[in-house]
């Protein structure tokens, strides 16, 4: 069983088409990369796959489980985590994992998982509007990861962020892969989906132009790494 499966997915606004007939698989385990230019499609794809878009044409499966006829299993696989996620400005860390954990409704130990996770220590009794945008996004990171999805969807998960907190992220996607839990991402820095990434699908004008491992793709393209693949086929396919 594949984590992710869409074939044939179009989704349109209005008459535009913003997906345009999307097809490709992620196996369960891997970091899964989905790169492009803004506008590519990309966020419009995890919306889909997260349940809170529906595909105009085509389908996809998340865990075995349909996207629009299954969306409520669905919702019990996976978390998602949005670019411009928000925080609750006036609940603390803690309360915010205790919120967390009381809507999942998972086990007693989860918010000492994402009290770990988040790496905040003595923050977490502080406010949440207190935060830095790089303690709120590892906070935001932990709520997703403490309820121990089989899926997680994290869209630009250290835009923005400094070095610091974007190291810790990264560290903390590579612990999860390894114990499990798959990944989609998708990021506009290059280095950083190569060295996390397991597989990538480039996606330009809202349709998927190359898929495959990272290394394999620059050694067929005679290319340094992705960021001159990227910029190629997007030369390319514009």
């Amino acid at each position: 069983m594949y984590a992710v499966e869409a074939v044939g997915v179009w989704r349109f606004f209005s008459k535009t088409p913003v997906l345009r007939d999307v097809s490709f698989k992620v196996e369960e385990g891997l970091v899964f990369g989905v790169i492009g230019p803004n506008g590519a499609g990309k966020t419009t794809l995890f919306r889909i796959l997260a349940t809170l878009l529906k595909p105009s044409k085509g389908a996809a499966r998340v865990l075995g489980k349909d996207v629009v006829g299954e969306s409520a299993e669905v919702r019990r696989l996976i978390t998602y985590l949005p670019e411009e996620a928000g925080v609750y400005k006036h609940l603390s860390g803690l309360d915010f994992l205790k919120m967390m954990k009381n809507l999942y409704d998972v086990d007693s130990k989860a918010v000492e998982r994402g009290a770990e996770i988040s790496g905040l220590g003595r923050s977490l009794g502080r406010k949440m509007g207190e935060y830095s945008k790089g303690m709120r996004r590892r906070i935001l990171l932990a709520s997703c990861l403490m309820v121990n999805p089989r899926l997680s969807i994290l869209d630009e998960p250290t835009a923005g962020l400094d070095v610091e907190h974007s190291v810790y992220v990264r560290k903390t996607i590579k612990q999860h892969s390894a114990h499990g839990t798959t990944f989609i991402i998708s990021s506009h820095n290059m280095l950083e989906v190569q060295y996390l990434c397991d597989e990538v699908a480039l996606i330009n004008r809202g349709t998927i132009v190359e898929q495959g491992k990272p290394s394999k793709l620059t050694s067929a393209y005679g290319v340094q790494n992705l960021e001159e693949l990227f910029v190629k086929k997007t030369e390319e396919t514009g």
